[in-house]
């Protein structure tokens, strides 16, 4: 199936529309009272839990992209990117101002002795020069192999930021699990996919001037 780029706009447009749908709910949740006895808790982790899942959705389009032989589903992958980052932003905001009220020196204490909250902020900062760069500006600045090589950077992200949810919930280990199950099956692959390459390459898949047709060997008479 191929999209046409009118087609291809409009699907950008519902998926713009779509991602925003958690957070309408979170808000909808803080006017309507129905977030629990704590409800800043549960919006910065409602935040939290669903930029981890944006990660692994923007993982998946890979994956989803090579299965399906549909390469229009990467040009999915920037927008994708960039809902994690906007909400990975709405928890970090939610986390200084509603829980520490901008308190500079106890959100330092808290980023020191906590260890999730800081491996929440490594992973928040990791993601940033990913973000800054996901224009295709940046792309021609750095050049698409140290692109690719910074952007690979977002493998150690996810895997930061599910041991940040593992630390916070303590407790009921299921979601954190599977999300660690799913962040899992999405690295393996890529693995299975690279060592493919290499074995390629090492059979001369990739050789410059491969001959083409039956290679008849010369034994010269001495």
């Amino acid at each position: 199936m191929i999209l046409s780029d009118r087609q291809l706009a409009s699907l950008k447009i519902l998926l713009f529309l779509a991602c925003l749908i958690p957070a309408a709910n979170l808000a909808w949740g803080v006017y309507a009272d129905t977030l629990g006895a704590n409800p800043i808790e549960a919006v910065t982790r409602g935040l939290g839990k669903w930029a981890l899942s944006f990660l692994l959705i923007t993982l998946c389009v890979t994956p989803l992209r090579r299965f399906t032989g549909r390469p229009w589903v990467g040009r999915l992958r920037r927008m994708l990117g960039l809902y994690t980052f906007f909400y990975a932003c709405l928890h970090v905001t939610s986390y200084l101002w509603f829980d520490q009220f901008f308190d500079w020196q106890e959100i330092a204490q808290d980023i020191l002795k906590r260890p999730f909250i800081t491996l929440g902020f490594i992973a928040f900062c990791l993601l940033v020069p990913l973000a800054v760069t996901s224009n295709k500006a940046m792309i021609r600045r750095l050049g698409g192999r140290r692109w690719q090589e910074l952007h690979r950077m977002v493998y150690a992200v996810a895997i930061i930021a599910v041991v940040h949810f593992s630390l916070m919930v303590k407790k009921d280990l299921t979601q954190p699990l599977l999300y660690g199950i799913g962040l899992a099956l999405l690295l393996g692959l890529r693995a299975f996919w690279r060592y493919q390459e290499k074995q390629k390459q090492l059979a001369g898949a990739y050789m410059p001037n491969k001959p083409k047709g039956r290679i008849i060997p010369i034994v010269s008479k001495r």
